[in-house]
Formats: C-alpha cells, structure tokens, sequence
C-alpha cells in the first residue's frame, strides 16, 4: 500500500490535484473537507473531535484494506509540534500493512489562493467555503498565524516533492507527482 499526502496552504490546490491523481493513479482520494463538511452539516459548526474519530476510522479501514493506496490531503502548520506528531500517528496506523510514504507540498502565493478559493470545483466540494468573504478572510488570517509553508530543507521525509504550482495546471502537477515517484 501506498499512502501520499498532499500538503499546502489554503486554496493551494490539493484536493483539485489529488483528484487529477486519482484519475491518472490507482489512488483513492481522502480530502480533509471529506470529513470536515458533514459534521458541519450535521453539528452546525466545526467539530475536531467528531472529525478526528471519522478519520481514524477510515484511515484504520483503508490501511487494512488491500487497496492500491491513499491521498490525504491537509494543511500544516510547521511551526507546531502537534502537526508533526499527527503525520506520524498517521503513519503508525498504515506502517503495519507495509506502506510507503509520499510527501507533496503545493506552494502558491495568497493572491493565486485567493482567486482558487472561488472556484466552482472548490465551491462544490466544500459547501463552508461558499460565503467567499468570510473564507478569503480566513484565509488571509491563517496566513498571519500560521506558517504553512516549509523552509527550504525542512521536510525531513524520504520520497517528498516541492512543486510550486502557481502556474501550473492540476492535471501537470498530478502528471509529475506520478512520474516524480513512478506511482
């Protein structure tokens, strides 16, 4: 099994390009509004404990599962330890089943995020995005408080791709994350 997470920023394009993948993979797509919207819908606002659970038992499911392999896709604040610690219980959950782990950052800067934060296929696949104002504004604001993008050197991890992916379509990052690691 394989399990590749697509890391970024807000609006950066990970969902978009691990759908691009999936087409072109035998990957499934785990992206984290996936289990963010509907306990939204259901609690009325954003639950991290119920989210967390729902994730543990897809990720417990899929790792035993035999599939071919998993994008997760998720922001990351590296300045916090916490962030790093849930990558690795992550990976303790698959490591069992003989995974190998594939790491992509997509990095873009705000004004592009901004514009991809009013995407149809953002706006479709993430129903809290929808009132534009609030989520560019929160945006802008998680890119005050938080760093979520690495220092160049800074991913420790085998098998890990930088792609800068301002000007390039999802279907030609997907295309160079398959041929980067020959999935």
């Amino acid at each position: 099994m394989k399990l590749l997470f697509i890391i970024g920023d807000a609006a950066v394009g990970k969902m978009t390009v691990g759908q691009e993948l999936m087409k072109i993979t035998d990957f499934r797509l785990f992206h984290n509004h996936m289990t963010i919207e509907p306990v939204i819908e259901i609690f009325g606002r954003y639950d991290g404990k119920t989210i967390y659970e729902l994730r543990e038992v897809i990720f417990s499911n899929f790792a035993a599962s035999g599939q071919y392999g998993m994008i997760f896709t998720l922001m990351m604040d590296f300045d916090m330890p916490s962030e790093w610690e849930y990558l690795e219980h992550i990976k303790k959950i698959f490591e069992p089943y003989g995974t190998e782990f594939y790491y992509v950052e997509l990095i873009a800067p705000q004004e592009v995020r901004l514009q991809r934060n009013a995407s149809e296929n953002r706006l479709k696949n993430k129903p809290s995005k929808r009132d534009i104002g609030v989520s560019n504004q929160r945006l802008i604001n998680d890119d005050q408080h938080h760093r979520c993008v690495s220092r160049v050197g800074e991913i420790p991890f085998d098998n890990y791709l930088r792609i800068e992916n301002a000007d390039l379509e999802p279907d030609e990052a997907a295309r160079l994350i398959k041929e980067s690691f020959k999935l």
